[in-house]
């Protein structure tokens, strides 16, 4: 795999000397100043890598549904902030990510809080470093706290150059 870094990486970088727990609690303060959103639900990036991003959410009031589960919307945030930030810590920095496509499968209600897996392989970290534009299917596993997988998702992410060619 190759050793470029881009910027969301480097940064990831300067908090590898913190304790585990101040580690998460450092690289949830530095993701939610890019995508603000994620505090106000209250997302947790508990493992970061450039393969594997853990990404969880407590079960609280202001996630909630009315039958007081996660509400469906903040199990789809979670799957897709994990699928976005493993792209984003592989994605050169003069490239622009986003969203192409998110199928949600909802199979039965959700037990407690919730945590969201992604996962890249080698292959598809070299496309994002070595192509110009292109997109990724990301694995997610999101589960509850039973260890069930309440939902399943496909997160298809591109990426394009930032700065469009002329002519």
């Amino acid at each position: 795999m190759s050793t470029l870094k881009n910027s969301m990486c480097r940064m990831v970088d300067k908090t590898a000397a913190l304790p585990a727990g101040l580690r998460s609690w450092a690289i949830t303060k530095m993701f939610g100043k890019f995508v603000p959103f994620l505090g106000t639900a209250g997302l947790v990036f508990e493992e970061v890598s450039r393969e594997r991003m853990v990404v969880s959410v407590k079960n609280r009031k202001k996630v909630q549904n009315h039958i007081h589960g996660l509400h469906a919307a903040a199990m789809a945030l979670l799957a897709e902030t994990a699928t976005g930030f493993v792209v984003g810590m592989n994605v050169p920095d003069d490239k622009l990510m986003l969203l192409k496509s998110m199928k949600v499968s909802y199979f039965k209600r959700a037990q407690g809080s919730m945590k969201a897996v992604a996962t890249l392989n080698a292959e598809q970290v070299g496309r994002m470093q070595l192509e110009e534009k292109g997109d990724v299917l990301v694995e997610v596993l999101v589960t509850d706290e039973s260890g069930e997988a309440p939902i399943a998702c496909e997160m298809v992410w591109a990426w394009v150059p930032k700065k469009r060619k002329e002519g």
